[in-house]
């Protein structure tokens, strides 16, 4: 047999690393609903309730986010322009907010919610039909999610000023509660009654 060449051993171990390794389990490295101690000087109990709390949020959060889209996508009528634009920054913003909610439960040693069927199941936020609906209900239905958004906020930051989870805090007060106040404003003034030609 023919002795190979460098050039032809090289071939041969490259072929042999480039496949790709597919179809791999393992058992999970951690499983949903568990924190992974890191020394962030707070209570494991204090991470546990925290990650559990964001995780709705995180839920509510990526609904409403995605609720924005689909109305950016089927808003109709005289006010298609503004809203699509409006529902379209209002969709970047949640979406900022769903990064930094889910960061913060991995910073706390938690897992994060992360598939589309787990925030369905998890989610508080009324699901919305899949056709397409009058301006008024959409804005109506926006409303009611970044509410229902408002009063966890209020009340998970309450309970983490408690704990002494300054940084979740921050998060819900600084981040949550402020866009979502912001957003209510926006989309609000949408559906005040006032004349468009001529004033009372």
């Amino acid at each position: 047999m023919p002795k190979k060449n460098n050039l032809q051993r090289g071939r041969d171990v490259f072929a042999g690393r480039a496949r790709p390794l597919v179809r791999q389990q393992a058992p999970e490295i951690q499983p949903y609903g568990t924190i992974a101690r890191l020394p962030n000087a707070l209570s494991e109990n204090v991470c546990a309730e925290s990650a559990e709390n964001l995780n709705q949020m995180l839920a509510d959060t990526i609904t409403l986010r995605d609720m924005y889209k689909k109305h950016h996508w089927q808003v109709s009528g005289h006010t298609f322009y503004q809203l699509h634009l409006l529902f379209d920054k209002h969709y970047e913003e949640q979406n900022e907010l769903v990064d930094k909610i889910a960061e913060r439960i991995q910073l706390l040693g938690g897992i994060s919610l992360a598939m589309a069927a787990d925030v369905a199941e998890t989610t508080i936020i009324p699901r919305p039909p899949r056709g397409r609906e009058e301006v008024p209900v959409q804005i109506s239905r926006l409303l009611h999610a970044h509410e229902i958004i408002l009063k966890e906020g209020h009340t998970m930051a309450r309970l983490t000023a408690e704990s002494g989870d300054d940084g979740t805090n921050d998060l819900l007060v600084s981040d949550v509660i402020r866009t979502n106040e912001l957003q209510v404003w926006f989309v609000s003034e949408h559906v005040v009654d006032v004349p468009l030609v001529k004033a009372d």
